[in-house]
């Protein structure tokens, strides 16, 4: 059943509770096999239950086998955000009856999981804050449950159990935000260091990032944490605010009416942006943990830490910052940049090649023209490599128009040009006639035959108006095909009008 919308809480009654959350993110590992099984780990275009075997099936007697891969990436990840790492971790049976978990348990981390502690640096409504991790562990993940609807209005369900036993990393937060804006903020923060450090591809849309929401409200200036609820099913930054909003619009309602929340588990309804009841809050001992008797359990030396921490990249804050005193970019600009690390790294290839006295050209020209043809290739994360432009088109465009061969205005054209066709910008040029005309006769004499032609601009200008000028420019800049320097024809427009 679907819940309404509850009327909005006053102000006042919002800002006598403070909201409290916390998360639990999971990412699917970007290995080749599963977690326990040589299954293809690739499950999102396959057909259903077409990468499954008897262990992922759950037949009897099946027994698993570790993926070390697996364990590697969620060591790396603990390390990329400050977790220590235990020497000593094991696996655990998590048991529960769900439809979706074909064995009955599921093989997860209970008490000694891979990664303890570490932070997130997250920016939201313009301050910059630290959130505390509790801890990081591994698991395999569930098969799919698709709902249908039959013919004569009867519903079901299909399980297709590809995605049984793909590894899952699940990193838990202290309850430490206080608004949905710092929930979306460290979950887009998030999904960047995974991706720069290349254990996910983080996508909520494929369903390789997921995440729950621990939500509970206590008055402001108390530190007693109140009845928390869990918020599921939201595939989407924007689902996660909106169901964060609602839920702590409710609970404000509940507690300001004299009422008492509910710990419970409630879905996420993206059609109405509402949360619905679905069933009490299980503890941990509902799930009757035991160690997983067919591993055995995990022993991480130093050395093997070490050998991992060198593998990190340098991440996305590390980055930002070293682009500002490097280059000179603004804060703003480098944030841009090292958006993604493919980004990141098209921007300092580009660099090597122009010259560094050329970096906030570059930098102009990769966030601006370069972005918005990449957007044309329908893709929501296009990369350079995803065209036919390479930096060296784009270092050989900023040297065209830093040595005045074209204008700014001829560069658009034939960046366009080079993105179509690949072909290297003076190539384009010279092909299409597109040099620059830096003959000051010629810019004088074309001015000449502009000023006679607009005489209503000439009397605009000389009644004062000066925006005149630039209508005059164009002109110019429209006889000479865009190739004379807009500068220059201003100086040539301005010294036959004023005399």
């Amino acid at each position: 059943m679907v819940a309404a919308q509850p009327e909005a809480a006053s102000t006042a009654t919002r800002t006598a509770y403070e909201p409290v959350i916390g998360l639990e993110v999971h990412v699917q590992l970007k290995t080749r096999s599963k977690m326990f099984c040589g299954c293809e780990r690739d499950y999102f275009e396959a057909e259903p239950n077409s990468h499954v075997c008897s262990v992922c099936l759950g037949m009897p007697g099946m027994l698993p086998v570790i993926n070390e891969q697996a364990v590697a990436f969620t060591i790396l990840a603990g390390l990329a955000l400050g977790c220590d790492i235990p020497a000593h971790s094991k696996f655990d049976r998590k048991n529960y009856p769900y439809p979706d978990l074909v064995k009955g348990y599921q093989i997860s981390q209970y008490d000694q999981p891979l990664c303890l502690g570490g932070t997130l640096e997250i920016e939201a409504d313009g301050v910059t804050r630290s959130v505390q991790i509790e801890r990081i562990h591994l698991e395999e993940d569930t098969a799919r449950l698709l709902h249908r609807e039959g013919a004569n209005g009867d519903s079901y369900s299909l399980i297709d159990v590809n995605r049984s036993g793909v590894p899952l990393m699940e990193l838990v937060t202290r309850p430490d935000m206080h608004s949905a804006a710092e929930a979306m903020a460290f979950l887009r923060t998030l999904r960047q260091v995974l991706r720069y450090v290349g254990v996910s591809d983080a996508d909520m849309e494929k369903g390789s990032f997921r995440c729950d929401a621990n939500v509970s409200l206590r008055p402001v200036g108390t530190t007693t944490l109140g009845n928390k609820v869990e918020v599921k099913n939201m595939n989407s930054f924007r689902a996660v605010g909106r169901a964060l909003e609602f839920e702590i619009e409710r609970q404000a309602r509940v507690l300001s009416e004299g009422g008492r929340v509910a710990q419970e588990t409630r879905g996420y309804i993206d059609a109405t942006g509402a949360t619905v009841s679905q069933r009490s809050k299980e503890e941990a001992h509902d799930y009757r943990y035991f160690p997983e008797p067919d591993l055995p359990p995990l022993e991480t030396s130093r050395v093997t830490v070490e050998e991992l921490r060198g593998h990190l990249p340098e991440l996305p804050a590390a980055k930002r910052e070293r682009f500002v005193a490097q280059y000179g970019l603004t804060p703003d600009e480098a944030r841009q940049l090292v958006e993604t690390r493919a980004g990141a790294e098209a921007f300092e290839q580009t660099v090597a090649l122009a010259g560094p006295a050329h970096a906030r050209d570059v930098a102009h020209w990769l966030i601006g023209d370069v972005t918005r043809l990449l957007g044309t290739l329908g893709e929501p994360d296009a990369e350079l490599t995803d065209s036919k432009l390479t930096p060296a088109h784009i270092a050989e465009l900023v040297g065209l128009v830093g040595q005045r061969a074209i204008t700014a205005a001829t560069a658009k054209e034939v960046l366009q040009a080079a993105f179509e066709s690949g072909e290297m910008p003076a190539a384009i040029v010279d092909a299409r006639g597109l040099r620059q005309i830096n003959d000051d006769a010629e810019i004088d004499r074309v001015a000449a035959e502009v000023i006679d032609a607009n005489p209503q601009a000439v009397a605009d200008y000389r009644g004062g108006k000066e925006a005149a000028v630039k209508f005059l420019v164009g002109q110019v800049m429209r006889a000479m095909r865009g190739r004379a320097d807009p500068n220059g024809a201003a100086e040539a427009l301005l010294r036959r009008l004023q005399s």
